[in-house]
């Protein structure tokens, strides 16, 4: 989320409902991984999340919109829900603690932020709903495919979600989150599923339930307080690393022991090998024009007066510039 402190938004957990069961996977058993890394992810944001309300210390600093919520909790206490209604803290410590700041990262050469951000959370249902997405959808990933390559595509996905965030956030406007690393998730399913089509059965079907969950979420995202550029650049930067990562051999390559020389095929068909190299360029122009356009100064709104619209729709129910 990207409005005053709220974060960046969230994944449907209807994700959890497909994992990589919902493809009718065809091939050979597979190595299954121990999946360490994405409950290891989840306790680091949930500590993280601890340090940012230890620093609020919501008693001590106080707010002008009201008592401190929960105030049991003593300093761990969460502003008021007018303030947040998340149940977390407030903005300034937000920004303190590593939100994205587009004035920061552009003018005082904070680029970390870039980084920091993904580890933030700007409240308690935010965190939750964050962490439970993680959850269902990182586990079958890693389980899948390794730590190393889920990993990569994980903290790929959420670096390239913030820049797209940074080059379309207003000023005065902070973003904190892990949704565009789990729209890079979400994002490498799909490539995963176009790169190793013929080893899928159900295809219409896995492929129709994936686009239903990926639309979901991206309209979740045109709703106030959501940062759907870090959910975009996420979701893209996560489908293209798809291609380059999560790539299966063939079923022929998987069986060569019991075939002649002479007849093994070889490891990938040459359809992958060329997304492979396609997917590899365009990430890598991808991140250098947006890195160069973000360091230079330019805001994306100036050259796309109507790329908001991608973000928040006004209606008569809510605002978007609040």
């Amino acid at each position: 989320m990207a409005s005053n402190g709220d974060g960046k938004g969230r994944v449907a957990t209807a994700a959890a409902g497909g994992g990589y069961g919902y493809g009718g996977y065809e091939g050979p058993e597979e190595r299954k991984w121990w999946p360490w890394l994405v409950p290891t992810v989840i306790v680091a944001c949930i500590a993280v999340f601890a340090v940012e309300m230890y620093e609020n210390n919501c008693p001590k600093h106080g707010s002008q919109l009201g008592g401190c919520v929960a105030g049991f909790l003593r300093r761990f206490s969460f502003q008021p829900l007018r303030e947040n209604p998340l149940l977390g803290p407030s903005s300034s410590t937000l920004e303190k603690m590593g939100a994205l700041d587009w004035n920061k990262i552009v003018h005082q050469h904070q680029g970390w932020r870039l980084i920091s951000c993904i580890w933030l959370h700007a409240g308690l249902i935010h965190l939750v709903v964050n962490m439970l997405s993680l959850l269902f959808i990182g586990i079958r990933l890693e389980q899948q495919f390794g730590f190393v390559r889920i990993g990569a595509i994980y903290l790929l996905s959420g670096f390239g979600g913030s820049v797209l965030s940074a080059l379309f956030l207003r000023n005065n406007y902070i973003s904190v989150g892990a949704s565009g690393a789990l729209f890079g998730l979400l994002g490498s399913m799909l490539s995963e599923l176009l790169m190793n089509w013929t080893i899928y059965s159900n295809k219409a079907a896995a492929i129709l339930t994936l686009l239903f969950i990926i639309a979901l979420n991206l309209a979740i995202g045109i709703l106030p307080h959501a940062d759907n550029f870090a959910h975009i650049g996420g979701f893209v930067t996560g489908f293209l690393l798809g291609f380059v990562l999560l790539a299966r051999p063939q079923f022929g390559w998987m069986e060569r022991q019991e075939l002649p020389q002479t007849s093994q095929p070889p490891k990938y068909k040459a359809y992958q090998y060329v997304l492979w190299v396609v997917s590899l360029v365009l990430l890598l122009i991808g991140f250098v024009i947006s890195l160069v356009m973000l360091f230079k100064g330019k805001n994306g709104n100036d050259g796309c007066h109507w790329c908001h619209y991608l973000n928040c729709v006004p209606t008569s129910k809510w605002k978007c510039n609040t």
